[in-house]
């Protein structure tokens, strides 16, 4: 009888890349020792080295504005540096030359070269970029290239043994074994659309943009990113699911960009205390606190209150940032199946994904002293606040020291996240005390 014990404990050192010893056999009870030379032999030459180069034009002295300073020192009025950068990425149509990779590998670059398992260089065409996912669509020329078969990575499971390709710390091609240590990741703070594989398989620098791939060297995910306190791996790796990185390159290669719609619904998790306070039955689900008016969401029917158990058919496990990464990947016209509890009645209704809309309101609809202000909604790069986008010069606003990219984060010392929130607590004939924040700067202001 086969000792199986035997065989796993052989099996975790050949995946782990512990030593063995010399003098072990080449079989065990007449079965060859496991091996993923077979499986990273078909994939590995899939997976490229990228290198790209950057101009970056250095500030000129102002004296170099002078002719007479000119005319003696003859120095060139423009100075160019160039920054060169390592990553990997990965073929998924040989037929096409497509070529998958992250954002922040190629992101800024004038010149793009890809290195294949061969030792060709090829240059490489850009063809659409996604920051907010922080994923990249390039192009090569299609001659005999290797291409990676795409797994369902929502099939995943926690323990799945992966192994990880790419050019860390431009060493060239290499392979790193582990196995999936969590799935969902969100709220990490990396992208702006988050649903990551952790994997403690080791991701360096450089490994960027490569494979995570599973025992049959099909790709389950795109290493991306790692927590390193140190500044060196300790086994926390984060890979984009293959099933993501797959959507967001067929948008890119057909639009060149990603045209990200609007269903206008703030969402927060399910905490113990709203469970109970709801007398929730169910402890998966996101609770929706605003419907922004005229929203799809708002013609749909969502109201605040509403939880939102399911959207497409997957069930929401991880709270608010499921529904925006779910969201983040429809398109404008695309329909959101929403499955939701309203007190005890459970509804499915359905919203079109709309085009995002930028509101603008003029400050003196607020107050007379922000007349010659325009107020906005501020970005996800900000601190959430009312953006004040524009000001006239001498306007009343200006006069009393607003200037453009101020955020106002409280008002009449209420906390103040958007602009139907500011027009709760502002009276009109009324002084308005308003917290700013400017920069890395915060002070009050009272307007009159």
């Amino acid at each position: 009888m086969i000792n199986n014990t035997k065989i796993f404990l052989i099996f975790l050192l050949a995946l782990t890349g512990l030593s063995v010893n010399a003098a072990l056999p080449a079989q065990v009870d007449n079965l060859p020792l496991p091996s993923l030379a077979p499986m990273l032999e078909n994939s590995m030459p899939a997976v490229v080295n990228i290198s790209t180069t950057t101009n970056i034009r250095q500030q000129e002295n102002p004296l170099m504005n002078d002719p007479v300073f000119r005319r003696y020192f003859k120095a060139p009025r423009q100075r160019q540096q160039q920054k060169n950068s390592l990553g990997s990425g990965v073929i998924i149509d040989k037929n096409e030359g497509y070529v998958l990779t992250n954002n922040h590998v190629i992101d800024k670059a004038d010149k793009i070269t890809v290195t294949l398992s061969d030792g060709r260089q090829l240059n490489a065409k850009l063809l659409g970029t996604d920051p907010e996912a922080d994923v990249a669509v390039i192009q090569i020329p299609a001659d005999k290239l290797t291409e990676l078969k795409v797994a369902d990575s929502s099939q995943l499971k926690v323990g799945d043994f992966v192994v990880a390709i790419g050019n860390p710390f431009g060493l060239g091609q290499t392979a790193t074994s582990g196995i999936v240590s969590a799935l969902g990741r969100s709220g990490l703070g990396i992208e702006g659309y988050e649903d990551f594989i952790q994997t403690d398989a080791s991701i360096n620098p450089g490994n960027s943009g490569g494979a995570l791939v599973n025992l049959r060297g099909e790709f389950v995910g795109m290493n991306t990113a790692i927590l390193a306190p140190s500044g060196g791996n300790v086994g926390i790796g984060f890979a984009i699911p293959s099933n993501m990185a797959i959507r967001l390159m067929e948008s890119l290669i057909q639009h060149g960009e990603i045209r990200r719609g609007l269903l206008g619904v703030t969402t927060q998790d399910l905490t113990p205390e709203l469970i109970n306070a709801f007398s929730l039955k169910n402890k998966h689900g996101a609770l929706v606190s605003r419907v922004e008016a005229g929203s799809p969401a708002e013609k749909a029917g969502l109201e605040p209150g509403d939880i939102i158990l399911a959207i497409n058919g997957e069930e929401v496990k991880s709270g608010g940032s499921q529904i925006r990464n779910t969201v983040g990947m429809l398109q404008i016209g695309d329909k959101a199946e929403l499955d939701i509890m309203r007190g005890e009645e459970r509804k499915s209704l359905q919203a079109v994904i709309g085009k995002p809309t930028r509101v603008e309101v003029p400050g003196n609809q607020l107050h007379p002293a922000l007349n010659g202000a325009v107020l906005g909604a501020t970005t996800k790069d900000q601190v959430e606040g009312v953006l004040i986008e524009k000001i006239e010069p001498d306007s009343h606003a200006w006069k009393t020291g607003l200037r453009p990219g101020d955020i106002i984060v409280s008002a009449n010392r209420y906390r103040v996240r958007n602009l139907d929130e500011i027009k709760r607590v502002v009276k009109a004939n009324a002084p308005l005390l308003i917290n700013l924040q400017r920069g890395g700067e915060g002070f009050f202001v009272v307007l009159k």
